[in-house]
């Protein structure tokens, strides 16, 4: 069953955000904006994966990032930016790429996705929306 909630872009609605919470923490699929299109978002629910993101200082539980690379990170984040980075061993195989063990991280800079992530206190799986045959990612809630 579909639901549809109107959430405040600026201001997200701390109730609308715990149920989008709980609906992932079921098992559900979300769609949600950030700050270059909208994304499809589930709960990681893998015990190797439960930990918090929260800012950059815990980015070594995910990937192996240089002083070089965490620099670059730090004066981009948050922002619509995805990096491609080495994965650790403590993240499940099925969200690494199978071949090249990589990782895609982005730290989002728009609030309803920031308070999505602080109510679930976890990282989410997310991807790009974009329907089959389209050019461009949805960027339309309505749509």
């Amino acid at each position: 069953m579909a639901q549809f909630f109107s959430v405040h872009p600026e201001q997200p609605q701390p109730r609308l955000i715990h149920q989008a919470a709980d609906i992932l923490r079921a098992g559900g699929v979300v769609a949600f904006p950030t700050d270059a299109a909208y994304s499809l978002g589930c709960h990681v629910g893998d015990a190797e994966a439960v930990a918090r993101i929260r800012d950059l200082s815990e980015i070594a539980n995910y990937a192996r990032v240089d002083n070089a690379q965490f620099r670059l990170l730090k004066a981009t984040t948050p922002g619509s930016y995805t990096f491609i980075l080495e994965g650790t061993k403590e993240l499940p195989r099925r969200i690494l790429h199978p071949k090249r063990k990589t990782i895609g991280l982005r730290v989002p800079a728009h609030p309803l996705p920031l308070a999505l992530l602080e109510e679930l206190n976890e990282p989410m799986l997310t991807s790009t929306l974009m329907l089959p045959g389209d050019d461009l990612p949805l960027n339309d809630p309505e749509e």
